[in-house]
């Protein structure tokens, strides 16, 4: 009698997984049906960034979606997640390495603990503009760590850009090396900004990034440092007085999508999201710049007290954190970032 109904639920167990498991594989984006087949396939593709629908990588993200829809004839959808709905950067990295998401722009820096070398991307006053930027990003240096990525799980389609930070505060401006003196600033959890911050005298306290605005308000830190784009679409200006145009960092954002989905891809599928994430991307870059100029009279106009900080100041706080650019030279490679150096040099020097 146990025989039977032990052979009998075996019957119906294993049938009905076998059927669940294939309606799973069904919805899922990166498990669709005729993975890895020539064509293109309906695909539903999971896409979320830490920022607002309004700031410039958001709005990226809805031409990405139009592009990618567009050029597959409707068959491939974008379905877009803002403002962190679906976690911080380093969770949603780990979610496309877990194939749980499909696509996510986060900034280089949380990368650094997978990858080193993406840390030379976070050397203080190591870019002037963003042509220098682009040489690098677009250029071998770039595309090399891109290379790096699938190893790790992820596929990385291009640079996209978050732009020069700058520091707000809510004590003074600063102008000099030394007004960096006792500030508690809130940074990314990097361990390259975390000892510049130190070395110049601040007292850097990492945060995620959604719990900024609640920390600023509460004057559990001083101050905070991001792009101007950033500042105006976090709505820092309620909570901060003081804007100083310290441009210490340039930071690009990266353009992953989860190696499980991308595998299952064929060829014409990668392609479209290949070209969609570059033409996208060029057209982030462009209005990410117009934001900047935009921002910074915007928040000028809401209040903020906003100074410049001269190209000799900028020198002599380079030369105090020195010690701490060539520590990490060492760590993530000195070849590497005589190259990207030199790919700087060239390009001022035209």
């Amino acid at each position: 009698m146990k025989k039977w109904v032990k052979k009998l639920a075996i019957g119906i167990v294993i049938p009905g997984m076998l059927v669940l498991g294939g309606c799973g594989a069904s919805k899922s984006g990166g498990t669709a049906s005729g993975s890895g087949k020539s064509g293109i396939h309906q695909r539903t593709i999971k896409a979320g960034i830490g920022l607002n629908e309004d700031h410039p990588e958001g709005q990226g993200m809805i031409k990405f979606k139009e592009l990618v829809e567009k050029k597959s004839g409707g068959k491939m959808k974008v379905q877009n997640f803002f403002s962190a709905t679906l976690g911080d950067d380093q969770k949603m990295t780990e979610a496309l390495q877990g194939g749980l998401q499909e696509v996510t722009v986060p900034s280089t820096s949380p990368l650094v603990g997978m990858i080193k070398e993406y840390g030379i991307f976070d050397f203080p006053f190591v870019f002037n503009t963003e042509k220098e930027a682009y040489a690098v990003l677009d250029g071998k240096v770039g595309q090399e760590l891109l290379k790096k990525l699938p190893e790790h799980g992820l596929v990385g389609l291009g640079y996209w850009e978050n732009g020069f930070r700058n520091l707000t505060n809510s004590k003074h401006p600063v102008k000099t090396a030394a007004d960096f003196k006792g500030l508690k600033i809130r940074t990314m959890q990097n361990e390259v900004h975390l000892d510049a911050f130190k070395q110049l005298g601040a007292n850097p306290s990492p945060m995620a990034f959604s719990e900024v605005f609640t920390a600023l308000e509460g004057k559990t830190v001083d101050g905070q440092e991001n792009p101007l784009a950033t500042i105006k679409s976090s709505k820092y200006d309620e909570v901060q007085s003081y804007l100083s145009m310290t441009k210490h960092v340039y930071t690009p954002f990266v353009f992953l999508v989860s190696k499980k989905f991308w595998d299952g891809l064929s060829k014409e599928e990668q392609k479209i999201m290949k070209d969609s994430a570059v033409e996208a991307g060029k057209y982030q870059r462009d209005l990410n710049r117009k934001e900047n100029e935009k921002a910074l009279k915007d928040l000028e106009k809401a209040g903020m007290k906003v100074n410049e900080v001269s190209d000799a100041e900028k020198e002599k706080m380079k030369e105090i954190i020195k010690p701490v650019t060539d520590k990490y030279a060492k760590k993530f490679g000195e070849d590497l970032v005589k190259q990207m150096t030199d790919e700087v040099d060239k390009v001022r020097n035209q």
